[in-house]
């Protein structure tokens, strides 16, 4: 059955990943979206829940307002930028886009996490981020994990990249941890040489 959702509609089926991270498709067909451009697919682990972004969240971030279901220190700053992101681009609403973390305890939005799509030459880049206060839980770990396990199954996608800054040891295991390996050769450097960001790849 589907799940409830915002406001008395329905969310979709749900695809869980269990401790090995195996996907597992409802039978059901996909019930009508209901919001424009938005999926039905919602992606669980053990305690996260990664949902897409509504209109409504994505106007209350770039508006500057808060809503009851979002942890305290979010959003943060590049929750503001994937908000603004979303805005912008229709196709971060759908199946392969956007989505914010749900600390399924509580029910409080604690981060956000999602695919840049589309993909190109076979590989789709991903980013995540989960607040202050939900960080050294393993959380960024387990969302990446699903996302990457997801993104795998996606049409014309046969590998996941992501991008980490050399000076953010905790950013590069979960890269790591999520199964992405580092790319030889592959630095970028900033304008005063201060900081380095290295790719990753499944």
């Amino acid at each position: 059955m589907p799940s409830p959702g915002p406001r008395g509609t329905e969310r979709g089926p749900v695809v869980r990943y269990d401790q090995e991270l195996r996907l597992s498709v409802p039978d059901q067909p996909f019930p009508d979206q209901p919001f424009p451009g938005l999926t039905t697919i919602e992606l669980c682990t053990a305690r996260l829940a990664l949902r897409a972004w509504t209109s409504e969240e994505v106007s209350a971030v770039t508006g500057g307002a808060r809503l009851a279901h979002w942890a305290g220190d979010f959003p943060a700053d590049g929750d503001r930028v994937i908000a603004g992101l979303v805005a912008e681009t229709p196709s971060a609403f759908g199946e392969y886009g956007q989505r914010q973390i749900v600390e399924r305890a509580t029910g409080l939005v604690v981060g956000s996490a999602g695919l840049f799509w589309p993909p190109a030459g076979g590989a789709v880049e991903f980013g995540y981020g989960v607040v202050p206060s939900r960080r050294g839980r393993g959380y960024a770990t387990e969302a990446a994990r699903a996302l990457v396990a997801f993104a795998l199954t996606a049409p014309g996608v046969d590998r996941v990249t992501a991008s980490a800054e050399t000076s953010n040891p905790a950013s590069v295991r979960v890269l790591e941890n999520a199964g992405l390996r580092r790319v030889e050769g592959d630095v970028d450097g900033d304008v005063d040489g201060d900081a380095e960001t290295v790719r990753y790849t499944t």
